[in-house]
Parts: structure tokens; C-alpha cells; sequence
């Protein structure tokens, strides 16, 4: 067979897919296929690949009076709008809808070139008039502060991207966590111990030596030179309950004895105390 003939034979086909998992070529939604598809279609923007990427029309301009070193106080509207309408046209005949903003700046800067181009008219009070690039100015100025600030922050360290932070297992039950323990608890745990040692507390009684014999002098000394005491300023309340037992004592043994009388003028009168022998 010669050469000529071999090409104007039959064009081999391309090889079949290798099967994916040894039966089906692919899987679409679990199912397997078997064979490609013949009416697949691809549509043309299904891949695309963006040189510039730009966030809005102001980025855009921004970006051309960059690379133009124009300056940014004195723009050239004609190169720059030539220039931004160049970029326009091509994503409009791609993606009308994100034309759309950008079709309202081009409609600004072709204004602001009609003012430019008409003659300057003074204002009722003499003045030059503004200059139709100061407001675009002024927007640009702020974007780009606002573009170098969030590029600034972008900058920092940011968790997750430039460090991790750092985790540490700690097995359970090789650190004891101790509870945290509040000052109300605190207070609570002081009461209960007061009260136990309250509840467990002895009662110690010791032996006094009192002399009834002694009190019952103390008793006469106190009524010498008096016609009569009231009952109860012969005892001294300070002293305690043993003295106070025994001073009552003293009294009943003197009355025993007749040393001393104890009288009441009626019922729940007040009671008197007197010598029983008083010397004339």
C-alpha cells in the first residue's frame, strides 16, 4: 500500500476511556456510565481565565492611572476613556449584567469630557467654576485609601493562614482540675465548721469553794446602818450563778438563825430585807 493511499484511508478513532472501576468509564450521580455521551455539550465561557481581576469601576480607573503613570490630579479624560471603554466593551459582549456598572462610570467620564470641552463659565460671584474632574477625583482618593488600608490588614498575621494556634492533649486523668471555688462557698464551709464545733462542744464544771459562812458576814455588812435593803440589792448579778446560789443560801440560814427579818407590805409588794436586832 503506498503512502498516498494510507492517508486517504479511514481515520482511526481515538481510543476508548479506560473504565474507572473496571466495568463503568465514569459515575454521574452514583450511576455508572457505560459510554460517553455523543450530545455533550460544553458551552464556550465554561472555562475561562481572568488576567486582571478588578472589584468595581473605580478599581478599573485606578488601575489605569497606575500603569499610565497618569496623575491622578490631573487626569487625560480622552486616553483614559478611551481606554476604559476598550476594557468595557469586552466584558459586555461576555457578561451584560457586570456591564452594567461599568456602562454607568463610562457614562460619567464621557460627561465629565463634554464639560471639559465646553468654554468655562464663571459663577455669579466671579469664581472660577470647579473642575468637572473633582468630584471622580476625590472618590479615586478615597478608594485607594481604602484599598491600602484593607491591603495593610490583609498584610498582618492572620490565624489560620500565616500561624496556628497551638493545641496541647492532655490525657484525662493525668492533670487533676481542681474545681473553682467561689467566696460564697468559702463562707458557707467556715459556718458549717462553727456550727460542728458548736454541736461537739463539752461542758467543763468546775469546783468552786464558796463559803456559806463567809456570805452570810458579807450579807450582815450590807445591812448594817440600814433600816431596810430591797431583796435584790443583796445580790450582785456580775458575779455569777454559784455566788448568787450562795448568797440566796446565806440569806434563809440568817433568817433560820433570826439575824435578820423579811417583810412585804402586801402581795406583790416589793420584799425587804432588815437586821432583826437593831440597836437603839
Amino acid at each position: 500500500m503506498s503512502e498516498t493511499a494510507a492517508l486517504s484511508g479511514p481515520i482511526p478513532l481515538d481510543p476508548p476511556p479506560l473504565p474507572v472501576d473496571g466495568v463503568a468509564v465514569a459515575r454521574l450521580y452514583g450511576e455508572p456510565l457505560f459510554a460517553m455521551p455523543q450530545d455533550l455539550y460544553i458551552p464556550p465561557d465554561a472555562l475561562e481565565v481572568f488576567l486582571e481581576a478588578f472589584e468595581g469601576p473605580l478599581d478599573l480607573l485606578l488601575y489605569l492611572i497606575r500603569r499610565q503613570n497618569f496623575n491622578i490630579l490631573d487626569i487625560p479624560m480622552a486616553d483614559m476613556t478611551r481606554q476604559y471603554l476598550a476594557y468595557v466593551e469586552q466584558i459586555r459582549s461576555r457578561n451584560l449584567e457586570l456591564a452594567a456598572e461599568y456602562l454607568l462610570m463610562a457614562a460619567m467620564l464621557i460627561e465629565i469630557k463634554s464639560r471639559m470641552l465646553l468654554p468655562a463659565r464663571r459663577t455669579d460671584d466671579g469664581k472660577e467654576p470647579a473642575d468637572p474632574r473633582a468630584e471622580l477625583v476625590r472618590r479615586l482618593l478615597e478608594y485607594e485609601q481604602m484599598k491600602l488600608a484593607a491591603a495593610q490588614l490583609d498584610a498582618l498575621p492572620l490565624l489560620g493562614r500565616e500561624f496556628l494556634r497551638a493545641q496541647v492533649a492532655v490525657p484525662q486523668g493525668s492533670a487533676e482540675r481542681l474545681p473553682v471555688v467561689e467566696i460564697d462557698e468559702l463562707r458557707q464551709a467556715w459556718a458549717d465548721i462553727l456550727r460542728r464545733a458548736t454541736l461537739k462542744a463539752h461542758h467543763h464544771i468546775t469546783r468552786e469553794q464558796l463559803s456559806v459562812r463567809e456570805h452570810m458576814s458579807i450579807v450582815l455588812r450590807k445591812l448594817q446602818g440600814r433600816r431596810f435593803v430591797e431583796f435584790h440589792d443583796l445580790f450582785d448579778a456580775r458575779a455569777g450563778s454559784p455566788v448568787l446560789v450562795v448568797t440566796f443560801i446565806a440569806l434563809l440560814e440568817l433568817a433560820r438563825e433570826s439575824l435578820l427579818e423579811v417583810t412585804q407590805a402586801e402581795a406583790f409588794a416589793p420584799i425587804y430585807v432588815r437586821l432583826a436586832y437593831q440597836p437603839s
